[in-house]
């Protein structure tokens, strides 16, 4: 998923893998981080492979500024949220839970027309990933 890198250059964060000396649970056991990431990551593959959708980008970028605000204000440093949208392993976990969610909603997460599907029934739902996304 090309969501990751897009999330990196939104956010724009860099570097290499350091975790924090601290009690903090990591990035993808905070369900108010770690949920917001995948509904961003869900509409990002969405309107990346569905011609009849598009991404409402600006809404998005807000929308990750505020996630990396949100861990900021839980005490994460910039370089545990660097690690937690650099990491390959979060990558295909995130990827893992996308497609998941896909077959869960009874769609095949490889089919672009399912994707479509899930993007149309997001956005007439007025979901969080509804709000990412717009018809064409």
């Amino acid at each position: 998923m090309r969501m990751i890198a897009a999330l990196v250059l939104a956010v724009g964060l860099s570097g290499g893998l350091a975790q924090a000396a601290t009690a903090q649970p990591p990035l993808r056991d905070v369900p108010q981080i770690d949920n917001q990431m995948l509904w961003v990551a869900l509409a990002i593959e969405i309107s990346e492979r569905c011609d009849s959708i598009a991404p409402r980008t600006l809404r998005g970028l807000n929308y990750l500024w505020s996630i990396r605000s949100q861990a900021s204000d839980l005490g994460y440093s910039d370089a545990q949220i660097r690690d937690y949208v650099k990491s390959d392993a979060e990558k295909a976990r995130i990827r893992a839970r996308g497609e998941a969610y896909v077959r869960n909603h009874g769609l095949d997460p490889a089919k672009d027309a399912d994707l479509c599907q899930l993007g149309r029934d997001e956005i007439q739902k007025s979901s969080q990933i509804g709000a990412f996304l717009r018809a064409k």
